[in-house]
């Protein structure tokens, strides 16, 4: 299983709203619902602007994110 990381996430009263009522929509919880658009918005990248450099995502430190054996 991946290894999985956790962080925090800040968001004002009126985003974590839409949020929650996307998540419901969608029949996701809250985390799955944002892994879902933020991969989705990886993509997007990826496609205006081009694959990522696979050396340079190794090399980015994760040390300072609480590494959680993870379900997903």
């Amino acid at each position: 299983m991946k290894n999985q990381y956790e962080i925090k996430v800040r968001l004002s009263e009126e985003l974590m709203r839409k949020l929650l009522y996307v998540s419901e929509a969608e029949g996701r919880t809250p985390n799955n619902q944002f892994v879902f658009m933020l991969r989705n918005n990886i993509q997007y990248f990826e496609r205006a602007k081009g694959k990522f450099d696979t050396k340079k995502l190794a090399a980015i430190d994760l040390s300072d994110y609480e590494q959680k054996d993870g379900e997903q």
